[in-house]
Formats: structure tokens, sequence, C-alpha cells
């Protein structure tokens, strides 16, 4: 069953949620929600496994943990934990984290562990060894405990896979099945995906027991609440010309800059400081302790300008990033929606400004599919590209070219990409 679009607006009472989550929802004013929250919340508490297409930003965390929640205070107690939320970044499971903590604000016999990697072991193995509910996992931390013994997963009621795309694209896949053969076969299954491909629906049938689908159209991936437009360019000085010119706007309180490769990152961060600009680099190279620095800097404001690859992609969630710079396009069509989610969150208006060469093109129009809708092409009085963009199509189709020949990204001036992952 696809669900496809609302013809209602529902309350959060209609789901027959706890009265103690329904009490933290209308002090925080969750009062509508979204279309992953309608579709899916139905579905999990009444104990149906489901694979969802859902894009970050849509509320996809409240439509798994809301039901989880209420599912706990209905459950007995058991020294083991009952639910586990595997995650593929250590940013996104102290995201989630964070969530189930406020959520159960009110639920204060429900315990939250959250294990990840490129920390100490011993604080995680002191808050193992206490009485816990939901376990928040990366999967190569969680099996490192489980060779330990700290961690029976025989108690399992529910297992989350959220991002399963990614966690598919980093190699997961064979931790995540021997996590799973750990849990009991008659467990509830949730698979959260940006998109429900032939990837996802072959593991979705290896762990899940006639999952329903809850796709959202594609219509819902294009935030209104973010002003997307392209500026053309001709080179990647012609880049940094345009950036300079927006990060100089007084308009906006915070911005990341999205860059293709670390090294880029930490050469165009450097560079931003030289200027006088409060900016700070986030990338795969730097530590969990120097990461969370910079997110938490972030949070404070005390950094403005977030130079990053797409580690930050996910899992960042601050009200006052109001801007996202695209230098360079991701390589994945997905991976701009999650950037471009890291503004306009909950009701707030966001800007989203990508810069794109002429290579770009077959890009864009992937993007644009996923999207629904084209992108606005626009263009700064002074900085116009000496490069005129060809016509899009209407159908949003990749255009032929002559030559059939791969397009290389990049530039032969300025940061020189690394052939190191981001």
């Amino acid at each position: 069953m696809i669900d496809k679009k609302r013809e209602t607006m529902p309350n959060f009472n209609d789901f027959d949620l706890d009265s103690s989550i329904l009490k933290l929802l209308q002090e925080i004013g969750y009062e509508t929600p979204t279309p992953v929250q309608e579709t899916s919340i139905p579905k999990i508490i009444n104990g149906l496994d489901i694979v969802a297409s859902a894009q970050t930003g849509t509320g996809k965390t409240g439509a798994f943990l809301l039901p989880i929640l209420h599912s706990l205070i209905k459950s007995p107690k058991q020294k083991s934990p009952r639910a586990l939320i595997l995650v593929p970044t250590r940013e996104l499971a102290m995201q989630i984290t964070k969530e189930a903590e406020k959520f159960s604000k009110y639920l204060p016999q429900i315990k939250t562990v959250c294990i990840y990697g490129g920390v100490p072991y011993p604080p995680q193995r002191k808050a193992l060894s206490k009485p816990y509910d939901i376990l928040i996992a990366t999967p190569g931390r969680l099996m490192d405990h489980m060779d330990r013994g700290a961690i029976d997963l025989t108690k399992i009621k529910t297992i989350v896979l959220d991002e399963a795309d990614r966690m598919l694209d980093m190699g997961f896949l064979e931790p995540v099945e021997f996590i799973s053969d750990r849990c009991p076969k008659n467990r509830q299954t949730l698979l959260f995906s940006a998109t429900i491909d032939k990837k996802i629906l072959q593991i979705s049938q290896k762990l899940q027991n006639n999952p329903q689908q809850v796709k959202i159209e594609s219509e819902n991936l294009a935030n209104d609440n973010i002003d997307q437009k392209v500026f053309y360019t001709d080179s990647f000085s012609h880049k940094l010309k345009l950036l300079d010119h927006f990060l100089e706007k007084e308009s906006f309180e915070q911005a990341i800059v999205f860059t293709a490769t670390k090294r880029q990152a930490s050469e165009l961060a450097f560079s931003l400081q030289e200027k006088g600009k409060r900016a700070e680099a986030l990338h795969g190279d730097m530590n969990q302790r120097q990461r969370s620095r910079v997110v938490e800097k972030l949070r404070k404001r005390q950094v403005q300008i977030l130079v990053a690859t797409d580690v930050a992609a996910r899992g960042i969630d601050i009200p006052t990033l109001n801007v996202v710079i695209n230098v360079d396009l991701p390589f994945k069509a997905e991976d701009y929606v999650h950037r471009i989610g890291r503004t306009g969150r909950a009701g707030a208006k966001g800007d989203a400004i990508t810069f794109a060469s002429r290579q770009d093109r077959q890009m864009l129009e992937k993007i644009e599919r996923l999207l629904g809708k084209p992108i606005v092409v626009d263009v700064v009085t002074g900085l116009e590209p000496q490069m005129k963009p060809q016509p899009k199509k209407p159908s949003f189709r990749p255009q032929n070219r002559r030559g059939g020949g791969n397009f290389k990204r990049g530039f032969s001036r300025g940061f020189r990409p690394s052939n190191s992952s981001r």
C-alpha cells in the first residue's frame, strides 16, 4: 500500500498516543503531523513492518520515535533494550538521541543509550551496564560491544534502520544482517530510506515480514520554505567570487557551505578565517571530539559559517541555519535534498544557493527529477557567467549528448580535489 497525499489534516490526538506523549507534543507546539508521520504512526502502533521513503526534515524521526515510546509504555519493563535504532553516522545518532530525550520528557522510566565510534569505550560500557529501553547505535560500534558481551538483543521488539540507503552505500549490509540475526524473529522492523529502490527492497525482503510501503510523493521533497536557486559558473575562481558575494550579505544568521572534498573544506574554511569570518571546517578526517566541538560552537553561534563535506548533510538540526551554499554539487541527487534540508526546518524560511558548471548539467537534471520541479536559474549582476546554459527540457529527462563520454567534475584552478573520501 502506497500512501501518496493527505486528504485531511489530522491531529496527534487522532493516533491515541499515551497522554504523557501528547502532553509533551502540546507543550512544544506539535499539533499537525507531517505526511510521513500521519501515514507511519498508525501502522507502527498496529505492529506492522514498514519501508518508508522519507527525506530529512520531513519529521521521520518523530514518525518512528513517538510510536516506539508509546509501545514501551504499554509493554513490561526489561533489563535489556527493547528498541534498537541503527544509523549510519555519529551525528545522526546524536541527533536522534536528543529527539528521544525530548519526546520522553514526561516518561522518566524510559531510558535511552547512544553508542558510536570515534570515542572511548569505558563511558559507553558504563551506560550499557545500567537498565535502558532504547539503544541508538552505529553498526560498527554496536558489533564491538556485542563481541565483548556488553549488549543483549534477545528482548528487542522493534528495529529501526534509519537512512538505510546510506548504510548500504557505506557497506553496512553485512553488519546489519548480523545484528538482525541476533534479534528475535518476531520483532517489528521499520526501514526508512531516501528512496525505495531495488537495493532497499532486497534488504526489506531479508529483514522484514510483509512490510507496508509508505511513500511520500516527490512534491513533498521540495520544501516550500526553502528558496532554491542555481547560479552557473565558468571556473572555480568564479565560484569563489560568488561565494564572497553571498557571504558579505548581512541577511543570513548562519550558513553551511558544502564542498566536494575534505581538502576543499579545510582550505576554504582557512581562507574565510583569513578574511575575518567566523568559519570552521567539518569533514570525515576529523575525529569525533573535533567534530562535536565544531557542531557545539555552531549551536552556540560562535561559528557563523560551517564549511563541510556531506558528513554534515545529515544529523545537524540548528534553527538559525538559514543559508545553504553548494560550492560543489553532491555525487548523488538524494544528498542534495539532505544538504538543503539543513535549513528551512520546523517551518522556518531558508535559502539554498547552488553553483554549477556546464559539466554539472546531468546532475542538476537528476536533482530536479527527484524534487519534481525545476530549480530557478539566477545571476548576480557583474558576476554573470560567460557560458550560457542550454534551455531545460520540461520533462526533466537527461539531454542527449554527442560522444556519450563521461564528464569530469572539478576545475583546473583553485582547490585541487583529493582522492580521499568525504
